[in-house]
């Protein structure tokens, strides 16, 4: 990221393959930590969910004409993950993921803020998104922007416990930073 400024903005149709491979580049990481079946079963719902979702809208992160980083935002629970008994009728956001070699360019907290004011346009006033133990940098990143833990919303896939946050977005100053 050298000349040109970070822009965020819906994907096009046409950007699905990098959106892709940015992602399980992001990703990859975790497939130390998990079995191979499970690292497969992970990658398959990255594909899945970039070719199949029911998104209501995917950012991505572009600069210098490349794709560094992306994110999917979801009206509901049932959109995000076929499960109605969660009950979040607002906005939540999946698969926030950034280029290993973009990292530490806060192109994560532009995605963030990007899908926070998406939130606001469509009339919601809070947004949640799901994480797990495995990723303890994100949840620092949420935790720093204001996101809140949202037991609520939490579920279990398989033997893994998947985390929520919250972030009210009206009370918080990732809008004004």
């Amino acid at each position: 990221m050298s000349s040109n400024r970070l822009i965020i903005r819906e994907s096009k149709p046409d950007e699905l393959d990098k959106i892709k491979k940015v992602l399980i580049e992001a990703y990859e990481q975790y497939a130390a930590i998990l079995s191979k079946e499970q690292w497969e079963n992970y990658k398959n719902s990255i594909i899945d969910a970039t070719e199949k979702s029911k998104t209501k809208t995917k950012l991505v992160a572009i600069a210098d004409n490349v794709l560094l980083g992306a994110c999917f935002i979801y009206d509901s629970a049932e959109k995000a993950y076929g499960l109605t008994d969660l009950e979040i009728d607002y906005p939540i956001i999946r698969l926030i993921g950034v280029s290993p070699k973009a990292r530490g360019l806060g192109i994560a907290t532009e995605l963030i803020r990007a899908s926070c004011n998406l939130s606001l346009e469509w009339g919601s006033d809070r947004i949640v998104l799901h994480t797990s133990d495995m990723m303890q940098s994100a949840i620092r990143l949420y935790e720093k922007l204001g996101f809140k833990r949202a037991k609520q919303y939490e579920f279990m896939n398989g033997n893994i416990l998947v985390k929520s946050y919250e972030l009210n977005i009206n009370n918080t100053a990732i809008l004004t930073n």
